[in-house]
């Protein structure tokens, strides 16, 4: 059996990514702090083995790993700072959103790509977002942790395909997920999705799925999912 080490797991597109590739047959590691709701998870669906622990703790983190022989990374964990001018963004949000979305993501990929090229085969998947490629205000922070992510997924792959390893970083719009919980209210959350169809996490599961499904000598360096009707040219908002 294939396994997957998905993290973000708890909710919106981990939790959609480990379900699906749990419901496709591979053994699902879901990573998260919330040891609560990856109980839930794996009370859910089954085929998924829970691991509470923060990607920013290095040290706990290589510990889990270290054990695991993984087949397919997904890093997906990440956190939007507070909206706003970049002139009044404090600096410790400014700390933790380089952290969890680009540096705890470099250091897991540095643990576990070393095993991948040394069987010759794996998979790497990272969650980025149309603002790394788009500008927009009140964002400069949080695009420029996934315009990061862009880069080291470009450059990962120039790494790793001479040895069979394939590395796909996921772009997507607007997706109806807990992102915002934590910086908008109920009422800006709805009328954000109130224009049009958002992409739902379980949409790009299956575009997870459908790029993990080619055959070893084809990979989708990069693919973009945003609504059928955007609001914007880049299917954003």
């Amino acid at each position: 059996m294939k396994t997957a080490f998905v993290t973000g797991a708890t909710s919106g597109i981990g939790r959609a990514v480990a379900i699906g590739m749990a419901q496709a047959g591979y053994g699902v590691y879901a990573v998260g702090r919330s040891r609560s709701a990856l109980e839930e998870l794996r009370a859910t669906q089954g085929g998924i083995t829970p691991i509470a622990v923060d990607v920013t703790d290095r040290d706990a983190l290589e510990t889990v790993v270290n054990g695991l022989d993984i087949d397919v990374l997904v890093n997906n964990a990440g956190m939007m700072p507070p909206l706003g001018n970049f002139a009044d963004t404090a600096i410790e949000d400014i700390d933790a959103a380089l952290e969890v979305n680009l540096s705890a993501v470099i250091l897991l990929t540095r643990l576990v790509v070393p095993k991948m090229r040394e069987r010759g085969s794996g998979h790497i998947l990272f969650t980025g977002s149309m603002a790394a490629h788009v500008a927009f205000p009140n964002l400069a922070v949080y695009s420029a942790t996934k315009a990061g992510i862009a880069g080291f997924a470009a450059g990962l792959r120039a790494d790793m395909s001479p040895h069979g390893v394939r590395v796909t970083e996921i772009v997507p719009g607007r997706v109806e997920t807990g992102l915002y919980k934590d910086i908008l209210d109920a009422k800006a959350r709805e009328a954000m999705y109130a224009a049009t169809k958002a992409v739902q996490p379980e949409d790009i599961a299956q575009m997870v799925l459908a790029v993990l499904n080619l055959p070893e000598w084809a990979n989708v360096s990069r693919f973009d999912i945003v609504p059928t009707r955007p609001t914007s040219p880049s299917g954003s908002k």
